[in-house]
């Protein structure tokens, strides 16, 4: 087999380089200045993602949402500064294809990881949004009580039961979300029943009057008792009224110092609470009283022992005779 002759084949590479040779003088100016635009948008850049840290950090109350956020802004602001410089060494078709790379490759990335992404999104939402805070009670679905800490992804809440239960943030971001904190009041609801033989007005009265001495409620002036319903036993009264929540006295005991003073005050007014009774009442349209059917009862019971002292009589009266 022949060797290749370079002899025939340098003329043609070495013209192929002359060119490019050239091409890179001409364009030494346009290499260099794009080297500038990148350099000073790399600085630009982190001055940027520093000073945007500092304010999201203030901002948000999760440090994982800030650092993320502010590393994405200091990304885009870098890959602007690659682009201008790629533009302005004439290669526009060279961003279009980078362009046209990032957007399949984002859109694979979300689809392959569209529940973490669809988490990582929500999170960014909610730490902008700010639906509630570290330290809120909130509840949502089945979950209730005190937010410990958010993340990017998920929310960590400690139940009042001492458990840590772990939230997907799409789960906070799709459903209803109650926020016991965010107005710092609650309102409490107490049933209580009465007899029928006292006055619901009045029972509202001493109701009130004793609750408002209590120093945890607030807006006194809307602590209110209402009819609710009739019962087998009682007239049912719904008793509401506010408290700070939370605050120093807490839910529970707010509850339960309520429930003993409604008690309190109804035995010392001499409004009965009555357990379940059953009164058996025949005389509803064309049915005969309890009582008169007892009298009847009696009166029977009395001729039938008549009768029978009298046909005890008149048997002795006859074997008097026979004898």
């Amino acid at each position: 087999m022949k060797l290749i002759e370079l002899d025939k084949f340098w003329p043609l590479i070495n013209e192929k380089l002359q060119t490019w040779f050239e091409a890179g003088i001409q364009h030494l100016p346009n290499i260099v200045v794009a080297i500038f635009i990148a350099i000073v948008f790399s600085i630009l850049a982190r001055i940027v993602g520093k000073v945007t840290q500092r304010v999201l950090r203030k901002a948000l109350d999760s440090k994982q949402i800030a650092d993320l956020l502010s590393s994405i802004i200091k990304v885009l602001v870098l890959l602007s500064g690659i682009f201008v410089a790629l533009d302005f060494l004439g290669l526009q078709g060279t961003v279009t294809s980078l362009l046209a790379g990032a957007g399949i490759i984002g859109l694979a990335i979300g689809f392959a990881f569209q529940d973490m992404t669809e988490n990582l999104i929500a999170g960014i939402a909610m730490g902008i949004r700010k639906p509630f805070q570290i330290g809120d009670i909130v509840k949502a679905e089945d979950i209730f009580g005190t937010v410990k800490t958010i993340n990017l992804r998920n929310t960590l809440v400690e139940t009042f039961f001492g458990q840590l239960e772990v939230i997907p943030n799409k789960i906070l971001f799709r459903n209803v979300l109650t926020n016991y904190t965010i107005n710092g009041i609650r309102r409490l609801e107490i049933p209580v029943g009465i007899s029928y033989a006292d006055d619901p007005e009045v029972a509202a009265e001493v109701i009130v009057a004793a609750l408002n001495q209590c120093d945890f409620i607030i807006k006194q002036e809307e602590t209110a008792v209402f009819a609710e319903s009739f019962a087998e036993s009682s007239i049912n009264l719904l008793v509401w009224f506010w408290i700070e929540y939370p605050g120093e006295t807490g839910f529970m005991k707010a509850r339960h110092e309520a429930i003993v003073k409604i008690k309190s005050s109804l035995e010392q007014a001499d409004i009965l609470i009555p357990f379940p009774i059953r009164t058996l009442d025949f005389g509803a349209k064309g049915g005969e009283k309890l009582n008169t059917m007892l009298s009847q009862k009696d009166v029977q019971k009395s001729s039938a022992k008549t009768a029978d002292d009298n046909s005890g009589e008149s048997s002795t009266d006859n074997n008097s005779k026979s004898a």
